[in-house]
């Protein structure tokens, strides 16, 4: 049976730059497609956040740059929660599939590793 299941990731980025929320963006998609085996026409929608020091660029502007033309996006800025990390992008990617939630595989690349390790994602 086919479900809607949503995939965590997040990166980090050195600074307030367009082309480097844009590249870390991209190899975050890429490595979230990669780990799971996602294929472009089965993904229903992605959401992005940023913490609030990054505005440079959009960060659906990299998903629309790899093709993905018909997939409906949407950026928004994270909570400032205290002493979360700084300049972070997060995805939740929504796909149809079969696999259970247990078998997805989240991403967390650079500085937001830091994210799952801790077990929660606010700070």
């Amino acid at each position: 049976m086919t479900h809607c299941r949503g995939i965590r990731g997040a990166t980090t980025v050195k600074s307030n730059s367009g082309p480097e929320i844009l590249e870390a963006t991209r190899e975050l998609l890429v490595r979230l497609v990669e780990a799971n085996g996602i294929g472009v026409e089965d993904v229903a929608c992605v959401i992005f956040t940023t913490t609030s020091d990054l505005n440079a660029e959009f960060p659906a502007l990299a998903a629309r740059q790899m093709g993905w033309k018909d997939i409906a996006l949407l950026c928004s800025h994270e909570m400032q929660v205290p002493g979360s990390i700084p300049y972070c992008v997060r995805v939740l990617l929504l796909y149809n599939t079969d696999k259970k939630a247990s078998d997805l595989v989240h991403v967390y690349l650079r500085e937001a590793v830091n994210l799952r390790n801790r077990g929660m994602e606010s700070k």
